[in-house]
């Protein structure tokens, strides 16, 4: 169990990133949910002991992760949002460095580690490659094999999908699925079907504030029959904002179709629709922009 208690952080700016942040996650996948800016990069670098809050508490298990970032370092597995390789180093060839730097002492031992690594994301036949010539989806699938080096009970993954083709999106939530039936990891993303795909239990941060976390099919659940869909015109969105709480619009076909929370029917045209996890998204971002 990861545990944070009123995790706040402040730049020397003075800008306040991160305030009173408090969560529990257990094992298993969790989905971290924000806008960008909202905080969620600046949170997993005080879980992963690369900054530390400028006050609040976090645990991992029997670890007090500010007090003895060492121990939680021994247990961590990493993937930040950006990460850069040698130019013309091979996977097999960096694997094995940073088995070296896990502590993995035998030879005979790194090779067996750094080969289940790369089948288990399915990149043996590109091993001898230079990381630096893979495609944006191989690369981040070799950021699982380092961040899994050393079999890590914590695992953080810091929007891990973004720019990735379908093919490739859909590979890496496999290989994350599989992964989280063990540890604890942790999805940070502003891309909603990745949470909604992946994570039992999910937070949602905006302005850096935890404004919503539990299990994603309890959270939605008080939108039933509060959700209509409409289509409007590029001229008949600003009233229909003024009149009714649109919580998302898109261009589909040509046509703006707008989602509204309401208790009533908001209009001709409007039909209910079953809440998704995207609307509970809007909605609370729209609810905690406007407080």
């Amino acid at each position: 169990m990861l545990t944070l208690e009123s995790v706040s952080h402040t730049y020397p700016s003075g800008k306040r990133a991160l305030s009173e942040a408090t969560l529990e996650i257990p094992a298993g996948m969790f989905g971290l949910l924000g806008p960008n800016g909202a905080g969620k990069s600046t949170l997993m670098r005080c879980i992963a002991t690369l900054q530390a809050p400028t006050s609040g508490r976090i645990r991992f298990g029997e670890i007090d992760v500010l007090r003895q970032p060492e121990a939680l370092r021994a247990t961590l597995g990493y993937l930040p949002q950006d990460f850069g390789v040698y130019p013309r180093v091979s996977a097999w060839d960096l694997l094995m460095h940073l088995a070296v730097l896990k502590g993995i002492e035998g030879r005979g031992e790194r090779r067996e580690v750094v080969e289940r690594l790369l089948r288990q994301v399915n990149l043996w036949d590109v091993r001898r490659r230079a990381v630096a010539s893979y495609s944006g989806g191989m690369r981040q699938r070799f950021g699982i094999a380092q961040a899994l080096m050393g079999s890590p009970r914590l695992v953080i993954v810091d929007e891990p999908t973004a720019g990735l083709d379908p093919e490739e999106r859909n590979r890496f939530n496999n290989l994350l699925a599989e992964i989280g039936e063990q540890v604890v990891v942790i999805l940070s993303t502003h891309i909603v079907d990745d949470v909604a795909d992946l994570c039992p239990r999910m937070a949602i941060i905006h302005d850096g504030r935890i404004v919503l976390h539990g299990v994603p099919s309890e959270l939605v659940r008080p939108l039933a029959g509060r959700v209509w869909r409409g289509v409007a015109s590029a001229g008949e969105l600003p009233g229909l904002r003024e009149q009714h709480r649109v919580i998302s619009h898109r261009l589909r076909a040509g046509r703006t179709v707008v989602h509204v929370l309401a208790d009533v029917r908001p209009g001709d045209g409007f039909e209910p629709v079953e809440p998704s996890l995207e609307d509970l998204y809007f909605s609370t971002l729209a609810a905690s922009r406007a407080a």
